[in-house]
């Protein structure tokens, strides 16, 4: 479907060069909306959720590591950059990219302004992260299989998973920003959205600089054609076909947050969109309201302005819109304005030529300190000394 252009930042309301994406199912945003985020008073919790699904291991389909072996730690890899930041020696490489550098950076320069220390879950990780982590299911479980197979968890993996993330949202007692790092993320999140009935042809982005749309696409058809969901599956049947774990995670969080009556901020793109989309078709209609006013999804620039048209139309935006009217509510989705144009540093300046360009929370958390005081300016310049830390500081032993 077609999406009007980005609404531009109004002084009085948002930071400089944010921008709310979608416009036929965007909800209003005002000072009142926006107080859980704004507020310096307000305390925050911040979830980062590892989850691994074997669709990363098609040669291609992601560049959140240049190789499938690779690719198979970059969630440890990103953890622990945004737990322990860049000054400190780590135990797991980050994955080689194609260009950029990981967007774990820029969350834990976000993060350390806010001061947010992230509780971790890994769910179905190849190793066994060393660093403090939420126990949600036997470390043994292992990835999802490929969507492909349309049979990707065993439905009481999904239940259980499920339920544990219910436990977790209805147990709240402040807002909570929730960030992910699952490679080939992007693709279950098309296959979950195309099974719910949401037009999303050529709207699902990625980490590479041309996401390989024809793979995904063919992947999610074989996938689907394999489960054979019939008319109106269950959200928990759609996981078990073509799901990941994190999505069984992060959608039982957001039902379980509709009790507590906590704001959510949700970091990223697709992603965020399909566990938001699961969530409220498990919900009873009263409810779906509720959660969608209870949730804005942030994300970066480079995301928000991919693909788009001179009116300023852009793919993710029309997924937006597309979500939105599928589920017939009004969403908040919010774009940093945090850029990279000016910098001295490559890594940086590759984020602007379309490589890397969200992950790990970084749009969320970066929009989170704009909107409680950081600049642009100053963000810029936080990440390029991190970015210098980085760089000077070796793994201390790879897997």
């Amino acid at each position: 479907m077609d999406s009007l252009p980005s609404i531009p930042s109004e002084a009085s309301v948002l930071p400089e060069g944010c921008q709310q994406l979608g416009g036929l199912g965007a909800r209003t945003l005002d000072a009142v909306a926006l107080r859980p985020w704004t507020s310096n008073d307000q305390p925050l919790d911040l979830l980062l959720v590892l989850a691994a699904t074997q669709t990363a291991e098609h040669e291609g389909i992601s560049a959140a590591g240049s190789t499938v072996a690779s690719r198979r730690y970059t969630a440890l890899a990103d953890a622990e950059l945004l737990i322990h930041g860049p000054a400190r020696q780590r135990r797991w490489p980050l994955p080689p990219l194609p260009a950029g550098v990981s967007p774990a950076l820029l969350s834990h320069v976000a993060a350390r302004r806010l001061t947010l220390r992230p509780q971790v879950a890994a769910l179905g990780l190849a190793q066994k992260p060393d660093f403090p982590h939420l126990h949600i299911e036997p470390l043994d479980q292992g990835p999802s299989a490929c969507l492909s197979s349309g049979a990707a968890m065993p439905l009481p993996r999904v239940q259980h998973l499920w339920r544990q993330g219910e436990l977790l949202g209805r147990r709240l007692q402040r807002p909570l920003v929730v960030a992910e790092c699952v490679p080939g993320g992007t693709t279950t999140a098309q296959a979950v959205l195309t099974a719910l009935g949401v037009e999303v042809a050529h709207l699902i982005s990625g980490s590479a600089l041309h996401p390989p749309q024809q793979l995904k696409k063919d992947l999610v058809v074989r996938g689907l054609q394999r489960a054979s969901l019939g008319a109106h599956p269950s959200a928990e049947q759609i996981l078990a076909a073509v799901g990941d774990p994190f999505q069984a995670f992060t959608a039982g969080v957001l039902v379980g947050a509709v009790s507590a009556g906590q704001p959510l901020l949700l970091g990223g793109g697709c992603q965020m969109l399909a566990v938001l989309a699961l969530a409220m078709q498990a919900l009873p209609a009263r409810q779906q309201d509720q959660l969608a006013a209870q949730v804005l999804i942030g994300t970066t620039g480079w995301l928000a302005d991919e693909g788009a048209d001179l009116a300023g139309q852009s793919p993710f935006g029309g997924l937006v819109d597309a979500t939105a009217s599928h589920l017939a509510s009004a969403l908040s989705v919010l774009a940093c304005g945090v850029r990279f144009h000016s910098s001295t540093h490559q890594p940086l300046r590759d984020y602007e030529r379309g490589y890397v360009k969200e992950g790990v929370g970084a749009g969320a958390l970066l929009l989170l300190a704009q909107l409680r005081g950081c600049s642009c300016a100053d963000l810029v310049l936080d990440c390029e000394h991190a970015l210098e830390q980085l760089l000077s500081r070796p793994v201390t032993s790879s897997p």
